[in-house]
């Protein structure tokens, strides 16, 4: 009986992996313009949430993906707060469809008439024709599942010591109502899917195992229960995301809390608005009812919750920054990129905006760089020892970087769903690399510097102030880079590009007729002047770099429209770019 309900669970929680798929991949770049709205007010917070939700059908996939959204610094506490309240609400889609259908219908029928629709579609040359077989075949196994959940459960004949135990569950004390909401959340923590928990109660009820009281009881449960996945996630990840996991089992516990304290008003009013009088039904008729007030109870729970705490949302946040203090998350020259993921959910597009503001990062890190080493050039020092080894850990920094988010890069086109985003993240492979070589030319030219006032290397007044125009002009066309991958890239943007690397080439060639004139004067110092020679080739190479990142960019645009205007999108406090780390 117990491998019989546990395998009847894992083909239905299989079944709802594949239908949250099926419709992610349906949304396709539509799901991305969505994401937009999380940055948004508290209001388009709470809706984004409900609808994202709905369309992946799992509330500890959507607070997930809000974990790593705050960890990657897209959001801020208080919008991962309006989004995880709206996400609350969209998970109570699932158990109204087992309730409305479950019950309702030949759901065996309905199941195999979907796995059977999907199978030739699955074979389809059209991309939405085999996303929609999908689609299809998930909510076949859903409900497959879910029927093999009705005839795995045991009857009540032979089990009356058990039914006895469960009627004195269902006596409406304070007592039994707290030992059914620790169960409820014991379950969901140990099958991680609240929808998964809400079917098996739904159908207990309906197999008249459990009445309402204990059966509402055990719904609270489950939205405790549910908040060990984002709880999970968090581990590893910074104090922001820390804080966001924690904001959701707090706002779920004091949600759960404030039902139990008005749970017979509660139980009455959701009653009142669905159809029959379950406090006076008995037998099959209550049996038949129990999914619909179940469903109602979970919706209307969810909803109350959202509509209380929603005004406090301000408080709240102030409230969970003070019991968790912001902390040390990272040594300062260790590079973490933490993937957060999750079983229920394998879109790798919504990654995109994270591994943007990610490169925004390393693009801030190579722009201190070069300014840190203008700097130096402009105000000699004897000992450079220690901005040498200060330089290495950030280029080492850099180098972690692009390993991290290079590897994390393949992972996504490897499971890619949409073929935009497995192009976009090409695109950011190559930017990536190239900002990683900015890191490499500014460290050696670093190298040059130390070495250049190691050997008490002068230069010229004129050669001073032409090595430092040439520099202005480099250091202006990488800012542009920066501020354009902050803002927008467009046609003109990379017409403007290739201008500056021209404008490069041109003076480079310059320099370099002058330099090669003077090698041939055994009066100058021909180190000196091969020293000069490096020091343009490397920022030459610099421009490169910047015109093939501004090249990457444009085609990532392109692709993934939903990565203009990034700071407009960017929450007001700060910007994910803005600290620069190591």
């Amino acid at each position: 009986m117990i491998f019989s309900i546990a395998g009847s669970l894992g083909i239905f929680l299989y079944g709802m992996r594949i239908l949250s798929e099926g419709l992610q991949k349906m949304a396709g770049t539509k799901m991305r313009s969505v994401l937009k709205m999380m940055t948004g007010h508290r209001i388009p917070a709470v809706l984004t949430g409900i609808l994202v939700t709905a369309i992946i059908q799992s509330s500890s996939a959507t607070t997930v993906m809000i974990v790593s959204f705050v960890n990657a610094g897209l959001m801020t506490l208080r919008q991962a707060i309006g989004v995880i309240m709206g996400a609350n609400i969209g998970t109570t889609a699932t158990a109204w469809i087992v309730a409305l259908i479950g019950f309702s219908v030949d759901i065996t029928s309905l199941s195999l008439i979907a796995i059977g629709i999907s199978l030739p579609m699955q074979f389809s040359k059209k991309a939405k024709m085999r996303d929609c077989g999908e689609l299809l075949m998930g909510f076949g196994l859903l409900f497959l599942g879910l029927h093999f959940l009705q005839t795995s459960m045991p009857s009540l004949d032979g089990h009356l010591e058990v039914l006895a135990f469960l009627a004195q569950l269902d006596n409406g004390s304070f007592l039994s109502l707290i030992v059914c909401v620790l169960i409820g959340m014991a379950v969901t923590m140990i099958i991680q899917s609240s929808s998964a928990a809400m079917t098996v109660t739904i159908t207990l009820a309906y197999q008249g195992w459990i009445g309402p009281s204990a059966a509402a009881a055990l719904c609270l449960g489950q939205n405790i229960g549910t908040t060990i996945t984002a709880w999970l996630a968090s581990i590893g990840t910074n104090t922001a995301a820390k804080r966001t996991a924690w904001a959701h089992i707090l706002f779920n516990v004091i949600g759960t809390v404030l039902a139990l304290i008005f749970f017979n008003p509660l139980m009455h009013f959701v009653n009142a608005i669905t159809p029959g009088d379950i406090f006076t039904m008995t037998g099959t008729q209550l049996n038949q009812s129990l999914p619909t007030f179940l469903a109602a109870f979970h919706t209307v729970f969810n909803l109350a919750n959202t509509l209380i705490l929603l005004p406090f949302i301000d408080p709240f946040a102030k409230f969970i920054e003070k019991i968790i203090p912001e902390g040390k998350d990272y040594e300062d020259d260790t590079y973490h990129f933490t993937y957060v993921g999750n079983p229920f959910i394998d879109s790798p597009e919504i990654y995109l905006l994270i591994i943007r503001d990610e490169i925004c990062r390393m693009a801030d890190l190579a722009t201190g760089m070069l300014n840190d080493y203008r700097n130096v050039l402009a105000h000699p020092k004897e000992d450079l020892s220690d901005f040498v080894a200060s330089e290495k850990k950030r280029e080492s920094y850099a180098d972690q970087m692009q390993e991290q988010l290079i590897g994390f890069c393949v992972q996504l086109i490897q499971k890619s769903q949409v073929q935009t985003s497995a192009g976009t993240l090409n695109c950011f492979i190559r930017a990536i690399d190239e900002i990683e070589s900015i890191t490499d030319s500014c460290y050696n030219l670093v190298c040059i510097a130390k070495e250049r006032y190691s050997e008490g290397w002068q230069f010229d007044e004129e050669s001073q102030k032409t090595i430092m125009n040439y520099e202005s002009l480099v250091q202006e066309y990488l800012e542009y880079i920066n501020r354009h991958m902050d803002e927008t890239f467009d046609d003109e943007s990379l017409k403007r590009s290739y201008e500056f690397e021209n404008t490069i080439n041109s003076e480079r060639n310059r320099i370099t007729m002058i330099v090669e004139a003077r090698l041939t004067d055994s009066r100058n110092n021909i180190k000196r002047e091969l020293s000069i020679l490096e020091i343009i080739r490397h920022l030459e190479h610099i421009g490169d770099f910047c015109t093939n990142i501004a090249e990457a960019y444009a085609k990532a645009v392109k692709h993934a429209p939903v990565l203009q205007n990034r700071r407009q999108n960017l929450p007001p406090e700060k910007s994910a770019g803005s600290k620069e780390n190591g």
